[in-house]
């Protein structure tokens, strides 16, 4: 086990240069991980972790990993390095895991949620952690903005990014996917006459969501089976995309589960 006490030491500098930086993430082919439950949720998805840095100041419980990936750093080093406002001490270095469309292992009737060019890190974590919620088979995301292995993406998903298989691909390719295996297509819009309440998800299917300011691209409406909405019923015109995914996910459980 390695101990370090300076911020100027080049493992705490690069830790920080991914915490920065999406490019250095991709370059490297690393990204990190705070948090006890979240790395937790990491290795159960067999993440791999290249180092896990740990305080003894703030750590409350043990996290069980190989002795020569740890790293204890003291108090000051870890303030330098964490992303949280209230650290528990535990802060992973990890090797990215990419899903390809081909390789996610679906379920007779699945239910997929995708995602156009949603630029919020938060509101990504948040529908990655509804995904986990409601049993999704998978997230797509196609024109990814915001970089899926960004810290505040996992925060948000308070580790749901490693419990969804997440695949990123473009529209033209996620579209034949879901034709491909007979998806139907719920396009979410403003402009829809129905309502997300009067269609039926009880078969395969995937609800697809664009971003906030600009919607679904053209490809998306005319590929859709039916497009949906959720009726606005005061001053607001829209919600937020990933209370929207929210709403609509959980309709879709609640048609599932009616026997």
């Amino acid at each position: 086990m390695q101990k370090i006490d300076s911020p100027q030491n080049p493992k705490i500098k690069n830790i920080i240069k991914l915490r920065e930086s999406s490019r250095e993430r991709k370059e490297q082919g690393l990204f990190l991980i705070e948090g006890h439950r979240e790395i937790s949720l990491a290795l159960k998805a067999s993440v791999e972790i290249e180092n896990l840095i740990y305080c003894p100041e703030y750590i409350k419980r043990e996290l069980a990993i190989d002795e020569e990936k740890i790293i204890e750093v003291s108090k000051k080093v870890f303030d330098k390095i964490s992303y949280r406002e209230n650290p528990d001490g535990f802060l992973a270095v990890a090797k990215i895991k990419e899903y390809q469309l081909e390789n996610l292992q679906l379920s007779g009737k699945p239910l997929i949620v995708i995602l156009e060019a949603v630029e919020k890190p938060g509101n990504l974590g948040a529908i990655l952690r509804t995904a986990d919620a409601a049993g999704a088979d998978a997230v797509i995301i196609n024109d990814l903005k915001a970089d899926l292995y960004n810290p505040n993406v996992i925060r948000a998903s308070q580790g749901a990014v490693f419990t969804v298989p997440a695949a990123v691909s473009s529209s033209a390719q996620t579209i034949k996917f879901c034709q491909k295996n007979q998806i139907k297509i719920f396009a979410s819009t403003p402009a829809a006459v129905k309502e997300y309440t009067k269609v039926d998800y009880q078969s395969a299917c995937a609800i697809v969501m664009g971003a906030e300011d600009q919607g679904l691209s053209e490809a998306w409406l005319k590929a859709a089976d039916e497009k949906i909405k959720i009726k606005m019923r005061g001053k607001a015109d829209s919600l937020n995309v990933s209370v929207s995914a929210a709403v609509i996910l959980f309709e879709a459980v609640r048609q599932r589960d009616i026997k």
